[in-house]
């Protein structure tokens, strides 16, 4: 970097940026015509099954889709299955302890008790799920009272939470036979070490056995997940909906199946709700990951017009970072790096893996001199531009990241 690069990047304040052309707002989308249902026939949506990754028999089985396509109550139908058939329990593990009491927790059988399903499976015996303190038990209700009546001989399910875990450290669990984790993706925060939090309640409830299977449920909210790196599936970036990816580790036993499910074969009826010309939305109707639209280059640029070059390290991927200085109107432009960064001693790097070399940062919103705060500054009004929206979203989440 020039002297005088460097003078421009240490003034009290960056020129002031030029006003950009306003740009047209865009026209609601007018949809061709789609071939009509007969009258009188109604359509309903394919709803989720474990069929397809129950054949991989892995160990640990990630799924994730679109919501509302019926995941969850998959799932607890078939711990419900397990119960009446060999008595095994199941544990429903959520992030925050609020997410598993109170209404929200009794509300969690609501579908299947709707359904009729217990009473179908337990052939009259009982009439539907009760929470309880923690558990949820199989229950009667008393024809005068209306009360439900249950025992601990009829717990089904044993609720845990990834922030609470110390409570349950002494605690044993001999005939939970499967774990869900539900909605363990997050759009926005997650606990510091969570998966090692996450592996502590999965040891808790395991002990010393190894017929325990797992089941990590969420929606396709946000593609950068810690666990996704934890657990190596470095595939689930690029995974193509509607298929299984089965990944093992190099001698052990254990495998791990990920599924991306397939959209709802028929068009839900309620998706009319969600038709709105928002890309984030096709999370809820056909199980896209949500993404938000990110502000792209505004100007073209030669070399010379680069005032500072600076690198992003994050989920395995590598950022260039350039401040722009076009005729005054200055901008900084994001973009993958193809090649290795050429001075890894000098060039400045922000990671948030830890290194002690003085030209590496862990978090961009706490700069430690003045470049730093130059390339803040440039966050903080709204003056970056990505090459992509993958580039941006990728961007973002690592900014979250440096928020905590």
């Amino acid at each position: 970097m020039t002297e005088e690069s460097k003078d421009l990047l240490t003034e009290d304040k960056p020129k002031k940026p030029r006003k950009s052309r306003a740009k047209p707002k865009p026209e609601p989308l007018v949809f061709a015509d789609k071939p009509v249902e007969p009258e009188g026939v109604e359509v309903k949506p394919v709803y989720y099954t474990t069929d397809k990754i129950e054949k991989k028999k892995a160990t640990y089985n990630v799924i994730f889709g679109e919501r509302s396509n019926g995941k969850t109550f998959a799932l607890l139908k078939k711990c419900l299955k397990d119960f009446f058939n060999d008595g095994s329990q199941m544990a429903y593990v959520r992030r925050w302890k609020e997410d598993i009491t109170g209404r929200r927790a009794s509300q969690l059988y609501a579908g299947i008790n709707e359904a009729g399903v217990v009473k179908e499976l337990s052939g009259g015996e009982y009439h539907a799920i009760h929470y309880y303190a923690g558990k949820w038990y199989l229950c009667k209700y008393d024809e005068e009272s209306g009360k439900p009546i249950y025992s601990d001989q009829d717990i089904v399910a044993f609720s845990f939470a990834l922030s609470d875990t110390e409570h349950d450290k002494s605690t044993s669990f001999p005939r939970i036979g499967t774990i869900v984790f539900d909605e363990f993706l997050s759009a926005k925060y997650y606990l510091p070490d969570e998966f090692v939090h996450f592996m502590n309640t999965v040891s808790t409830i395991v002990r010393k056995r190894e017929d325990v299977r797992v089941y990590m449920l969420g929606n396709t909210v946000n593609k950068f997940c810690p666990y996704f790196k934890e657990m190596g599936l470095h595939k689930v970036p690029t995974q193509t909906q509607g298929t299984i990816d089965l990944y093992s580790y190099g001698t052990s036993k254990l495998t791990v199946a990920v599924e991306y499910c397939s959209s709802q074969k028929s068009e839900k009826a309620s998706n009319k709700y969600f038709a709105f010309d928002n890309p984030k939305l096709e999370m809820i109707t056909g199980g896209a990951w949500e993404m938000a639209i990110y502000p792209h280059l505004p100007y073209k640029y030669k070399p010379k017009d680069v005032q500072l070059t600076y690198f992003i390290e994050f989920n395995d991927f590598t950022f260039q970072c350039e401040i722009v200085d076009l005729d005054g109107v200055w901008f900084t432009f994001i973009h993958p790096k193809t090649t290795e960064i050429k001075d890894l001693d000098r060039d400045l790097i922000y990671s948030l893996d830890y290194n002690p070399k003085l030209n590496y940062n862990r978090n961009i919103f706490k700069p430690r001199n003045k470049v730093q705060e130059r390339i803040l500054w440039f966050y903080t009004t709204s003056r970056v531009f990505f090459q992509s929206n993958d580039v941006g979203d990728t961007v973002n989440n690592f900014l979250k990241c440096c928020r905590g």
